[in-house]
């Protein structure tokens, strides 16, 4: 079990731990973007984010406090999917339908993260881990 709990977890942060770089990397165009969907201090806004899914990503990849990984996850992926995915906010058809994909995308993968942290905070040993979990539940 701990062999496929670790490739599921390399699976999972794949998607983050690209996403940081490219907040990191390309800050001034994502900043921009972010700046049109009206995001406050836009840039700063960027860089956070990447920040937060670069240690969120590599703490449930390495195994180093994953409950606590996965909960930053869920409070990077919730306002991310409403400020950035408004999709009630859109006219056009095509529009509306691509930001209620990506809304659901990120609603999904909130939920995910929810049950990865629910799942390291309550199994205390997961094998193939730096650290146990930094929160226990029941």
């Amino acid at each position: 079990m701990s062999v496929l709990v670790l490739i599921g977890r390399i699976f999972f942060v794949v998607l983050f731990l690209s996403s940081a770089v490219g907040h990191l990397t390309q800050a001034e165009g994502m900043a921009g973007y972010a700046q049109s969907k009206g995001v406050p201090a836009a840039k700063l806004a960027v860089l956070g984010s990447g920040v937060l899914q670069a240690v969120a990503g590599l703490s449930i990849l390495l195994g180093v406090w994953a409950d606590l990984g996965a909960l930053l996850l869920v409070i990077f992926l919730v306002p991310t999917a409403i400020l950035m995915h408004p999709f009630w906010k859109e006219t056009d058809a095509q529009a509306k339908q691509t930001e209620m994909i990506q809304f659901n995308k990120d609603l999904a993968l909130a939920g995910a993260a929810l049950m990865l942290f629910a799942f390291f905070a309550h199994v205390c040993d997961l094998g193939l881990t730096i650290t146990g979990p930094l929160f226990h539940l029941g």
